[in-house]
C-alpha cells in the first residue's frame, strides 16, 4: 500500500521501464528525470558499494539540475527523489550492461543450468529537507537450460543490452527457463517494493 501520495511528489531518476511500472504498482505517480554520469568511471570492489555509489552518483547529478526549483522553499509540498542501480554476480564477477552483442550473450550463457546473485540498491532523497535514506536488497535466480535459439532469439530483439548482465527473468523468452527465484522478483527487476516504501516513509 503506497504512502500517502497527496503530500508529496515524486520523481524517479531512472529511464528504466521495469522501474517505472513497479512504481506505478505501488500506487505512485511521478515525473522521470535521468542522470547524465558515466557509471564506469566510479568503481568500486564490491557489489553492494557500487550499487550504493552509482545511487548517490545519480542523485547528485539529478539534484544538480534541480539547484533553481522551488524544491527547498518552505511552502512547498516536499518532492522524493528516488535513484536505484542494479548488478548482477555470477561466480563472484560483477556484471553490469552489457557492452554489446557478444557480450551480452556471453552473460546469458553464462546462467544457462546455473544461477546468479542480483545486487540492487535504492536511495531516496528528500529535496525539501535534504534527508538521504539508502539500503541495498539481493536475491538469487536458478536456471533451467537455455536453449541456443532463445538466447539469440534475445540477443536480436536487443532489450537484453540495456539491462544488468542481460539478465530480464520477466522477458516472456526467459520465464520458463527461470527453475527459482530467492527473494523477490520485484528486487531481481531492479525496484524492491517493499525497500522503496519503508525509505520512503523513513525521508518524509
Amino acid at each position: 500500500m503506497a504512502t500517502d501520495t497527496a503530500s508529496f511528489k515524486i520523481i524517479l531518476g531512472s529511464k528504466s521501464m521495469t522501474r517505472q511500472n513497479i512504481l506505478t504498482e505501488m500506487g505512485y505517480k511521478f515525473t522521470i528525470m535521468t542522470a547524465d554520469i558515466d557509471e564506469k568511471a566510479i568503481r568500486k570492489e564490491h557489489p553492494e558499494d557500487l550499487v550504493m555509489a552509482l545511487a548517490e552518483a545519480k542523485a547528485d547529478a539529478i539534484i544538480s539540475t534541480l539547484q533553481n526549483t522551488d524544491c527547498k522553499d518552505k511552502d512547498a509540498v516536499p518532492t522524493l527523489l528516488i535513484t536505484a542501480d542494479q548488478v548482477v554476480v555470477i561466480e563472484g564477477k560483477i556484471r553490469e550492461k552489457p557492452s554489446n552483442k557478444e557480450e551480452a550473450r556471453q552473460f546469458i550463457r553464462g546462467y544457462s543450468g546455473g544461477n546468479a546473485v542480483t545486487v540492487g540498491s535504492v536511495l531516496v532523497t528528500n529535496l525539501k529537507t535534504g534527508t538521504r535514506r539508502g539500503a541495498w536488497d539481493k536475491a538469487e535466480v536458478y536456471f533451467r537450460d537455455i536453449p541456443n535459439e532463445i538466447i539469440e532469439n534475445l540477443i536480436e530483439e536487443g532489450l537484453v543490452l540495456n539491462v544488468a548482465g542481460g539478465l530480464i527473468v520477466e522477458h516472456p523468452l526467459t520465464q520458463p527457463f527461470v527453475e527459482a527465484v530467492v527473494g523477490t522478483t520485484d528486487s531481481v527487476m531492479g525496484l524492491p517494493k517493499s525497500l522503496t516504501e519503508k525509505l520512503i516513509k523513513e525521508v518524509f
